[in-house]
């Protein structure tokens, strides 16, 4: 049965499509998905149903999210870039067919002649997806005039194309530096052996997550650092400026035209937040928590930097730079807590972290994995499981891995959603299939690779996107764009247990455990930087609500104000974050905020049930799996979380994570 199922899924996912393939797929797929909207539109409005109308759209929803992840994610994986390009320009073909079907003023009409229609004979979900596809109907402007909706329509393709050209930007981008040895000097042996050399000697370094957070944490060159720093955050400071600011604009004018006072507002209405106004409020309470917290570790951070220019020899200007940040809040883990880095990520071999990782999962949610032999990958690197229920034997879904950097490749650690679950016309379940991205350092010889905690925390947090994905009975993801981080942000806690620890830790040459006082060293460093991190998040909150709070914007000056104001940190001259700041082109556009937010649930979630009742508790671990997983969006955020807790959820537990008390 195995073999039969995993050949099943690999017929339905190639990854072997030549560039005229993505063509000729994208417009076949675009032929299928809009016969079905045209049966709907065509019914007389007195014959609308459930069967010719909500079940037909379900299956159009199905068949194109089945078929739309072939084309669209090569772009952010593919090693050849001839495929890369294909997949980008079908990712802007089917982006501009979204704003169609979404408009589609005929479809709607039948939708609410239904909902009228409708009093008590259809299930919640069926109920649930009426409703939010006419609320969805609402928010493109189908109750507007033809005018209106044409001026919202064309607006919408522009908005698509751009953000798609801004995240292309930044895969694309192979800037590199290259410096001596010397101006490298405080960077191991096994870093410096990784790098690429030049003709002369010198060393080459990316601006790859592998290349450069480990020498803005360790460099003890500050010029060396100044300058990655500005490059890092020069990434396509021209180009994406240009269309961030365009993005402003036009976001803000399709808003208005649609009667909302600014784009947040607008995307903020079908959020746990429901509006500006609480959001705003959310993170000021939380930057007043955090003020005193973020000055005192500034206060130690600057005697730190005064420490160690004396001992260079170095001048000592007074402030806290940018590219010092990382630098510092290093040492702050080495002084006040002993963390010793070097020492600590011989203990995280990716394999191991993998197998602790996969038993963690698999004993808690009562599932098991086991790789697809010959699976059909798009590089070697890539590796494809399948994950079945424990109890019963049944498959439920597949998920693959990739794991290391290549040139062209998204540059983040992200999960794709690539074939939604769910039942099919012919009554046949689908399976779920999800991939997770990311970029750990590649093993080399004689030299595994080799995981900071912070990357073993990174891994811990999309693979719980990927169970998101796997389980859901219903669609995973869909549920509120504040609420979608919390099943993922909860699992993250276990990579600061001692239990779980010890499962997915051996010391890569000998297989000996972690020592048990580097074990409390690093639990205990939870807290190091807690004001300055969590200020960095609310500094890109801010950032994001104030761009979209507005019709149009000077994005680096609306950067280097709140990063001076609440981070105390003047920004880099001549920089601009926010130009490879991706999130703002990725869907999180006026939703930032949701990182710090779901953080409040994910922690009462832990505290209150794993903390108390066992954080290995197969019971717990189910009930999780059940009503939050599998539920995915078919209830509202808040419905799961009150079943699942108990009661309604506060932010007690959030604030103690954090080593805060919470201020009344």
């Amino acid at each position: 049965a195995i073999l039969i199922e995993a050949a099943h899924v690999r017929n339905t996912l190639r990854w072997d499509l030549s560039p005229d393939e993505f063509r000729s797929q994208t417009e076949s797929l675009i032929t299928r998905v809009k016969k079905f909207y045209d049966n709907v539109g065509s019914l007389n409005l007195d014959d609308v149903s459930v069967e010719n109308t909500l079940e037909t759209l379900a299956e159009a929803k199905l068949e194109y999210a089945s078929s739309r992840h072939v084309l669209d994610f090569p772009q952010f994986v593919f090693p050849s870039k001839e495929i890369r390009s294909a997949s980008t320009e079908a990712d802007k073909t089917l982006a501009d067919f979204d704003v169609e079907i979404s408009m589609r003023e005929d479809v709607f009409k039948r939708l609410t002649a239904l909902q009228a229609k409708l009093q008590v004979d259809v299930s919640p979900e069926g109920k649930r997806f009426l409703d939010r596809l006419v609320t969805l109907g609402r928010r493109k402007g189908l109750h507007l005039s033809k005018e209106v909706q044409e001026q919202i329509k064309v607006t919408s393709k522009l908005i698509s194309e751009l953000c798609i050209e801004f995240n292309k930007n930044i895969n694309e981008d192979n800037t590199s530096l290259v410096f001596s040895e010397h101006e490298l000097g405080g960077l191991a042996d096994s870093y410096l052996s990784g790098l690429e050399r030049t003709a002369d000697g010198r060393y080459k370094v990316t601006l790859e997550y592998p290349h450069y957070y480990p020498l803005m944490k360790r460099c003890h060159n500050p010029e060396t650092r100044r300058k990655m720093e500005t490059a890092f955050h020069s990434r396509c400071k021209e180009v994406n400026s240009t269309i961030l600011e365009q993005l402003i604009q036009l976001r803000a004018k399709v808003s208005s035209l649609l009667g909302y006072s600014s784009h947040a507002n607008y995307v903020l209405e079908i959020n746990m937040a429901r509006n500006a106004c609480n959001v705003s409020d959310f993170l000021d309470t939380f930057y007043e928590t955090l003020k005193p917290i973020g000055i005192k570790e500034r206060k130690y951070i600057l005697a730190l930097k005064k420490r160690e220019c004396l001992m260079r020899g170095q001048h000592f200007d007074g402030i806290i730079n940018a590219w010092d940040l990382p630098y510092y809040m290093n040492q702050v883990e080495q002084c006040k807590f002993a963390v010793n880095k070097d020492k600590l990520i011989e203990y995280f071999p990716l394999h191991v972290v993998t197998e602790g990782l996969f038993s963690i999962y698999q004993e808690l949610l009562g599932l098991t994995f086991s790789e697809v032999e010959h699976a059909h990958v798009w590089h070697h690197d890539v590796k494809l499981y399948s994950a079945r229920d424990t109890d019963t034997g049944q498959e439920i879904g597949h998920f693959y891995l990739d794991l290391h950097p290549r040139e062209g490749k998204y540059g983040h650690a992200a999960c794709f959603g690539l074939q939604p679950g769910g039942r099919g016309p012919d009554g046949k379940r689908r399976l779920p299939v999800a991939a997770m991205v990311a970029n750990f350092t590649k093993p080399r010889k004689n030299w595994p690779s080799l995981l900071q905690h912070h990357e073993v925390e990174t891994y811990f947090h999309e693979f719980g996107h990927v169970m998101h994905e796997i389980c859901s009975k219903f669609s995973g993801t869909l549920v509120e764009t504040d609420f979608v981080e919390v099943p993922s942000q909860m699992l993250e806690n276990w990579v600061w247990e001692k239990e779980p620890l010890r499962r997915m830790s051996r010391h890569y040459k000998d297989g000996s455990p972690i020592p048990e006082d580097l074990l409390d060293k690093l639990i205990a460093s939870r807290v190091a930087n807690t004001g300055l991190m969590n200020l960095r998040q609310v500094v890109l909150s801010k950032v994001d609500q104030t761009l979209h709070s507005s019709s149009f914007a000077d994005t680096a000056q609306v950067f280097t104000k709140h990063y001076q104001d609440i981070l105390g940190v003047p920004a880099t001259p001549d920089t601009n974050m926010t130009a490879s700041f991706s999130h703002l082109a990725g869907g999180y556009d006026g939703q930032y905020y949701s990182y710090l937010w779901s953080e409040v649930y994910s922690a009462d979630i832990f505290f209150s049930r794993f903390k108390n009742e066992g954080i290995m508790n197969p019971k717990v671990g189910k009930e999780y799996r059940k009503v939050i997983l599998e539920t995915g969006g078919s209830v509202d955020g808040m419905v799961m979380l009150k079943s699942f807790l108990g009661r309604t959820p506060n932010q007690d537990a959030f604030f103690q994570c954090k080593g805060l008390t919470k201020s009344h």
